[in-house]
């Protein structure tokens, strides 16, 4: 554990477990957010910090071998101001104020000062400049990657364009053959569905739901062709083997 009062910062290990808690996916550690001195923070409750730390696997062999050491390690997180003790103004409210007692109590409440690694933020905003730039050094850019450039800028718009057309005709044959059939007929039914980018062309077309039927219960007319044909093929191989 670490020693407060021998070490001017935080040792690497203490670090590991502050990175580990703040990492919801790793930890467990579900944190809501609040506002403390008006600015947003996501805050926690000691004993959901300390259940964390009994269970941790850091990725560097660190291990905590009891709840009192777990209890520990989180006030060492208070003693480098890692977190702050806070209490809640009011019921239900997500108004913080810093508690004068920093001391861990696994009842209270605990927001984070730590912001975790900076990393990616780092490399986005170099990111951000660096398109940026770019884009503003265009005109000095060769011949060549110009001309690849647009004709890129040129396939993106023409594909764009096609999917607002194929949008418009589905939406007209739809509209028609609400006049002609009882139910309406989609052109690629899945197209606007959250799935991907192949399934959303499968199938060519389907039929609306039945009325007071879930749509995803009622199977596109090309789905139900095509299991059809297996249940063919297999009735065929059980025939073979009978005979």
């Amino acid at each position: 554990m670490a020693d407060t009062t021998e070490m001017e910062s935080p040792s690497k290990e203490l670090m590991n477990f502050a990175s580990y808690l703040h990492n919801p996916t790793k930890s467990g550690l579900r944190a809501r957010e609040g506002v403390l001195n008006g600015r947003r923070v996501q805050f926690f409750k000691g004993k959901s910090a300390v259940n964390a730390l009994v269970k941790a696997e850091t990725g560097d062999g660190a291990k905590i071998s009891s709840r009192e050491e777990a209890v520990e390690w989180v006030q060492d997180l208070l003693d480098f101001q890692l977190i702050v003790r806070c209490d809640k103004v009011g019921e239900g409210s997500q108004q913080l104020r810093i508690n004068p007692m920093q001391s861990f109590d696994e009842e209270a409440y605990f927001a984070w000062l730590y912001e975790g690694s900076q990393l990616m933020t780092y490399l986005g905003g170099i990111g951000v400049v660096a398109v940026v730039l770019a884009g503003v050094m265009f005109p000095l850019w060769p011949s060549s990657l110009r001309k690849g450039t647009w004709y890129l800028s040129m396939l993106a718009l023409g594909l764009l364009g096609l999917l607002f057309a194929i949008a418009i005709v589905r939406l007209i044959v739809y509209v028609i053959s609400l006049g002609v059939a009882p139910r309406g007929l989609w052109i690629f039914p899945n197209l606007f569905e959250d799935v991907g980018f192949v399934e959303s062309f499968i199938p060519l077309y389907g039929w609306d739901a039945p009325s007071g039927a879930p749509a995803e219960n009622a199977p596109s007319t090309a789905a139900a062709a095509t299991a059809s044909s297996a249940s063919g093929t297999d009735s065929g191989a059980e025939q073979k083997k009978t005979n």
